[in-house]
């Protein structure tokens, strides 16, 4: 199954609580973190949900970035 790596790029000081919420959901701790998950439709929303904070990209087999997604 496909990896996507996630890069928390934009603070959510000021933003609602929901997407605070979200953040830690998936995993970050700190601004400029990276986190990798399983490819799956929860997390796929789960970015969709704060992608103005966020970027993803797929991960491919090797460990290697394949493209920028969302």
């Amino acid at each position: 199954m496909a990896k996507l790596r996630i890069v928390w790029k934009r603070s959510d000081i000021g933003r609602p609580e929901r997407q605070s919420r979200t953040i830690k959901a998936l995993g970050f701790h700190k601004l400029n973190s990276v986190v990798i998950h399983e490819d799956t439709p929860q997390i796929r929303g789960m970015v969709r949900a704060v992608a103005h904070l966020v970027e993803c990209s797929e991960v491919n087999e090797e460990g290697g970035k394949t493209n920028e997604s969302e």
